[in-house]
């Protein structure tokens, strides 16, 4: 999703520093959008990551003006599910992966917007699963639990900064054909649930590109007067009861 989101970006004129912990990604990233993307290898677990994509981006293009925040993921593997299987390691990787790394780098955001007192905009990534769960397929508490955490803290950041013109808003996909939702995409009886789940464009799980105007309008002037929202791009999970 976040490299879709940088070419919708690219496209519509922005010069982006793209961040992955896949070096072949990071490659690719150079390689597909040219001159104006600098892409480099790094965790987002690590405070200092969000500092250098800011730095990367002053130095490389002369300002810095928007943060979006794809990093995140399951914690299935690390034993995140239902609270009463779930493990010490699965809660406390879990919550380290979608909620601690979205701290490091909107602090380090914020810092630069108040330092530049420019204003700048931040979306970060949400799920509808935190607030329209599905306990018997997507039953992964400290990922629901995180991304609530994510809505909540995204509010409180937009309404301390508002006065500095920093947003913070968020988006909140259903399933996404990505690699961390290969489980979904290989089971038929996931892929069962999801036609009636997400009903729009026929019934299917959505693309990574589903996402990209909105990307690209929350980090532009267009919503230059909208902070503190969380918009779910989700084929109508949210709206629909889903079947199976």
């Amino acid at each position: 999703m976040g490299l879709s989101a940088a070419k919708a970006c690219v496209a519509a004129g922005a010069q982006v520093v793209v961040v992955g912990k896949d070096p072949e990604t990071t490659t690719a990233a150079e390689v597909v959008l040219g001159s104006k993307v600098l892409a480099f290898t790094g965790e987002a677990g690590d405070p200092t990551t969000a500092e250098r994509a800011i730095g990367e981006a002053i130095s490389a293009f002369g300002s810095f003006h928007g943060l979006y925040h794809v990093a995140g993921g399951s914690g299935r593997k690390y034993g995140d599910g239902p609270l009463h299987e779930m493990t010490d390691e699965g809660w406390e990787q879990t919550i380290a992966l979608n909620l601690t790394s979205v701290m490091y780098s909107n602090r380090a955001a914020v810092r630069q917007f108040l330092a530049q007192e420019s204003g700048g905009a931040i979306l970060n990534m949400g799920s509808v699963l935190a607030w329209s769960p599905s306990p018997r397929h997507f039953a992964t508490h400290a990922y629901a639990a995180a991304k609530a955490a994510v809505v909540g803290f995204s509010k409180s950041l937009a309404a301390t900064y508002a006065p500095r013109d920093i947003r913070v808003n968020v988006v909140a996909p259903a399933v996404v054909n990505t690699p961390m939702a290969v489980r979904a995409a290989e089971s038929p009886e996931i892929q069962q649930f999801i036609a009636t789940k997400q009903p729009l464009q026929g019934g299917r799980i959505g693309h990574a590109e589903d996402l990209d105007a909105a990307v690209v309008w929350f980090l532009s002037d267009g919503a230059r007067f909208v902070t503190g929202q969380t918009l779910a791009i989700d084929g109508g999970w949210t709206v629909s009861e889903g079947q199976g």
